[in-house]
Parts: C-alpha cells; sequence; structure tokens
C-alpha cells in the first residue's frame, strides 16, 4: 500500500518517511463515514437500531430478525475485513496470526467509541498511537511493551468509570436547574 509521505509528496505537503501512516487511514476513515451514513441516514440503518433497541417491538412493527442479523453480519464481516488491510497489504511478507488480539482490541474501541463513528474513530486512533509509540518505547528504552497493554486497560476503565461517575452528577445537576426553571 501507499505510504502518506509518498501520497503527500505528490501534493507537496512534506511527510515523515518514518511515520507507518499509509493509504488504509483514509479507507477506515472513509468506511467510518459511510457507516454513519447508513446508519443514521438511510432506512436500513432506522431499521437496524430499531431491531438493536426492542426485538420484539421491531417484529412488531413487520421487521424480519433474520434478515436485519444477516444484513448487520455481512456489514460488520465486511469491516472486519477492511481492518486487517493495513496488516496484511502493507507488509512485505504475510506473517502467520498478525492480527492476532484485533478483535479484543476492536471491541475496546468500540466500547469506548461508545459504538459510534465519530467516536470509533477518535478511539481506534488513540489505540493506534498507544500500540505504535509502545512499539517504538520498546525499540528506544529498556520499557516493557507490555506497559502499553496496561496503559490500554487503564483507559478502558478510567473511561467507563468516569462515564458512570459523571453522567449521573451532571444529570442530577440539569435536573436541579430544570425544577429551578419550572
Amino acid at each position: 500500500l501507499p505510504r502518506m509521505s509518498d501520497i503527500l509528496g505528490l501534493v507537496g505537503i512534506p511527510f515523515s518517511d518514518a511515520a507507518p501512516v499509509n493509504v488504509s487511514f483514509f479507507i477506515a476513515v472513509l468506511a467510518c463515514f459511510l457507516f454513519w451514513l447508513l446508519v443514521w441516514r438511510t432506512r436500513l440503518g432506522y431499521v437496524i437500531r430499531a431491531y438493536g433497541h426492542s426485538e420484539p417491538a421491531a417484529r412488531y412493527a413487520g421487521i424480519s430478525p433474520t434478515k436485519i442479523v444477516l444484513i448487520t453480519m455481512l456489514i460488520s464481516g465486511g469491516l472486519a475485513g477492511c481492518m486487517a488491510i493495513n496488516n496484511v497489504m502493507a507488509a512485505e511478507r504475510l506473517v502467520l496470526n498478525s492480527v492476532e488480539g484485533a478483535g479484543f482490541i476492536g471491541i475496546a474501541v468500540a466500547l469506548m467509541g461508545r459504538s459510534h463513528p465519530f467516536g470509533v474513530l477518535l478511539a481506534a486512533l488513540l489505540f493506534g498511537f498507544l500500540v505504535q509509540g509502545g512499539a517504538e518505547i520498546d525499540f528506544w528504552t529498556n520499557i516493557p511493551r507490555e506497559l502499553i497493554v496496561v496503559i490500554q486497560a487503564l483507559v478502558i476503565l478510567f473511561t467507563g468509570a468516569l462515564d458512570n461517575m459523571v453522567r449521573m452528577p451532571l444529570a442530577r445537576l440539569f435536573l436541579m436547574f430544570r425544577k429551578r426553571e419550572a
């Protein structure tokens, strides 16, 4: 796959050759945008969200559960296949188990991004920076690479915990302001 330095070099923008970014970054951003468009701006997206919120209500509305599950699995399988583009196509050779553990990171990214395409994009960038930074730290210092896994776990823990710690007091605060205004 063409590297970001090659792509931006055609336009005349300088970019470091040492950065491991390639055209798969643009594919990922495009996939996030297309997924957002599908889920939030189409009838199919509405049907998928309706089925996800309440299966009995969706069935009562005439939505076929088998059809929606099949379509959703096809979309998620296609996106999962796109996830491995960078590891398979950017390397000079195919390495056995090169994408091992990517599913667990994908689940963490989806949870941290609250299953919204823009949040998932931001969470994926954070995890990408953590993984790449961990490789650089491991290469240049004697700090073990496993420390990055600990940092990832702490980020997931604190984002999940802080969401619950912040959301409830803010909800009470807004409710208190609404009562005062009424």
